[in-house]
């Protein structure tokens, strides 16, 4: 039987991180951006296009979205998978917030 543990941490304060943009943290070898949208809801994910491990953190947020910087792949912030013709997928991570606080779990980090 395997237990799934939860570690919250926070990572930084909501206003870090701009409206429809991102901010990145290093846990152990991975790198995740956290991403804030219009309307301040927030998602992370590993900080790589499945396409080409573009910088997603550097991309563009729009409708629940992130569009690579590199070729302009669509990315969902809520599953991590590509959209329209693309196929792919990255890491989602359990995120939230506590107050103005940004929480990460860090026992989903397997």
């Amino acid at each position: 039987m395997n237990a799934v543990t939860s570690r919250w941490i926070a990572v930084g304060q909501l206003g870090d991180i701009p409206r429809r943009g991102a901010r990145t943290v290093e846990a152990g070898p991975r790198r995740i951006a956290i991403f804030r949208t219009a309307s301040d809801a927030v998602y992370a994910l590993e900080d790589r296009c499945p396409h080409r491990n573009g910088p997603l953190s550097e991309g563009i947020v729009h409708d629940g979205c992130v569009t690579c910087p590199l070729h302009n792949w669509v990315i969902a912030l809520d599953t991590g998978t590509a959209q329209g013709a693309d196929e792919g997928a990255v890491q989602t991570y359990p995120v939230r917030l506590d107050g103005d606080t940004v929480l990460l779990d860090i026992g989903a980090l397997r």
